[in-house]
């Protein structure tokens, strides 16, 4: 059975940052991009962060670009999300996934649910002004 889990949420102030991990288990992750979403509040559907393709191509939405970075391991089946310059906007749960599509290039921008095999349950992150 495959289990992604995320770690490394938590409370900050504004202009703080935080390191998030997820690490997937129950088969071999080999060829998969690997994906941030959120969401920031009960109701809304999970928002495109960051995506990290097979290829290492990197992809940001256009609200944490530049303060956000997307990163993995591969040996670990392990990706990251760096988070500096923390603003109160980006309160929210923190979602990993993981696609069997190695990349799916400028789609990930308005990639739904559906889009992405495997996903972890969340960490909540918040940031307090």
């Amino acid at each position: 059975q495959v289990q992604l889990v995320e770690s490394g949420g938590g409370a900050v102030q504004a202009g703080g940052s935080l390191r998030l991990s997820c690490t997937g288990s129950g088969r071999s992750f080999i060829g998969y991009s690997m994906a941030w979403f959120r969401n920031q509040a009960p109701g809304n559907g999970r928002e495109f962060v960051a995506a990290i393709a097979w290829g290492d191509n990197t992809y940001y939405a256009d609200a944490v670009k530049g303060r956000f970075t997307i990163s993995k391991d591969i040996a670990k089946n392990t990706v990251y999300l760096q988070m500096n310059d923390l603003k109160p906007e980006d309160t929210a749960v923190y979602y990993c996934a993981f696609a069997r599509q190695r990349d799916y290039g400028s789609r990930w921008y308005s990639l739904d649910y559906y889009g992405m095999d495997h996903w972890g349950k969340g960490t909540l992150v918040t940031v307090s002004s």
